[in-house]
């Protein structure tokens, strides 16, 4: 790969994903699969006034063996040293950074069932600490190829043809073209915030969905609540950019207030596992009947997780023209086909898009109609003839999208 574009990329991720400052603390969780690319993104965090720089590395073949031999009660369970690092990081709130390369059939084959009850158990054990590390720190997801990942979005290549084919996708679709890519993220920040200001402006009520594959729906907004998309900003902390790519304006939807039906138009990669050609129903707010093709059964799993993962938590608005639908590359990878289409989030909705809830408990948030839950999973549903109308308290409408673009 071209060294300079590599190296771009990696300042790109420190100085505008989680945005390094001086005397910041860094945590970076990463796969085995792009190791000296990582040691160039801890060198960047240097360079930036990082006074700590921790790596933490996963495999998936390893996870995988955990969740065949040990136990629920082992999986589950939250020691001494787990404890200490959330109490740390609720002391010393460090930025974090996600650099995935999962296998998205990393799990296949694992029992889903058992999966879903250790997750559960974990997450009873630490919501307290979840729940107040909310809206408080910087982070941000990135991707790097991994050789099985790399494999199954290019399967005609192999070995390094296919890791090299996907450093291109990412790097093409993440705006590094060999100009600074700071300026460029600049620029895309600014047509995003002034989408998510016309959104505000408008001041919506409902959204209603609809198109030819089956999608009717509609769904309710929070008064008050905030679009987001590009730049975000933590108090005390500064500016950060979660994802990169990102082409999304969202919010958080009225938890309990939604109807109808949404049909994906792309694969969900879940638990290490596909689910495809899939349909949601909701009825009063709430997931009524799911159905799929591939790995029914997981998804059924996936939105009774617990009370808030058959509600909905998000709602983002991504042009169908998108540079990464495009590129014509199913990517297996939410962080990428969520920013190809419109799409949705069952679970967590997003507290920091409320107005002054760094302030407010879990329980006053959930009281304002942000959704709670252990997941937060998108799922997509744009296509080239979505059409999305919005409607204010007063019954007046607007052509939010036309033929899956933007119509604002």
């Amino acid at each position: 790969m071209n060294q300079k574009l590599l190296q771009d990329y990696a300042r790109l991720i420190v100085r505008k994903g989680i945005n390094v400052e001086k005397g910041e603390i860094v945590w970076i969780n990463a796969q085995l699969d792009q190791p000296d690319f990582v040691t160039i993104v801890v060198e960047e965090c240097y360079k930036a006034g990082a006074k700590e720089v921790e790596v933490r590395w996963n495999h998936d073949p390893v996870a995988k063996l955990s969740y065949k031999y040990e136990k629920v009660s082992t999986l589950g369970d939250v020691n001494s040293i787990a404890l200490a690092r959330y109490k740390y990081r609720l002391k010393k709130l460090p930025t974090i950074l996600h650099i995935i390369s999962d296998d998205p059939d990393a799990m296949k084959g694992v029992n889903q069932k058992k999966l879903s009850q250790a997750r559960s158990k974990t997450y009873r054990k630490v919501k307290k600490y979840i729940d107040q590390l909310e809206s408080k720190y910087k982070w941000c997801i990135a991707a790097v190829p991994g050789l099985r990942w790399a494999e199954k979005v290019f399967p005609d290549l192999k070995g390094n043809d296919a890791i090299d084919k996907l450093w291109d996708m990412i790097l093409l679709t993440s705006r590094v073209d060999g100009n600074d890519p700071i300026v460029n993220w600049e620029k895309h920040n600014e047509f995003l915030i002034n989408q998510r200001n016309k959104l505000e402006n408008l001041k919506l009520h409902k959204l209603y969905y609809k198109s030819s594959n089956g999608t009717d729906f509609s769904v309710e907004l929070i008064p008050g609540v905030r679009w987001g998309g590009g730049v975000e900003n933590i108090p005390n902390k500064g500016e950060f950019n979660p994802n990169i790519p990102s082409e999304e304006v969202f919010t958080t939807p009225y938890a309990g207030r939604c109807e109808g039906t949404l049909v994906a138009s792309k694969p969900l990669s879940y638990n290490g596992e596909i689910i495809d050609e899939f349909s949601i129903t909701f009825e009063n707010g709430k997931v009524s009947k799911v159905s799929a093709r591939k790995n029914q059964s997981l998804l059924e799993k996936m939105v009774s997780m617990d009370e808030g993962a058959g509600m909905l938590g998000e709602v983002a608005l991504v042009p169908y023209d998108s540079p990464i639908r495009q590129s014509n590359t199913l990517f297996y990878n939410t962080l990428f086909d969520e920013n190809a289409a419109c799409h949705f989030a069952v679970g967590i909705g997003f507290r920091e898009l409320l107005p002054d809830s760094e302030e407010m408990s879990a329980d006053e948030v959930k009281a304002h109609g942000i959704n709670s839950s252990m997941i937060h999973v998108d799922f997509m549903v744009g296509t080239r003839d979505l059409n999305i109308v919005g409607e204010d308290k007063n019954g007046h409408k607007t052509h939010i999208f036309k033929d899956g673009n933007w119509a604002i």
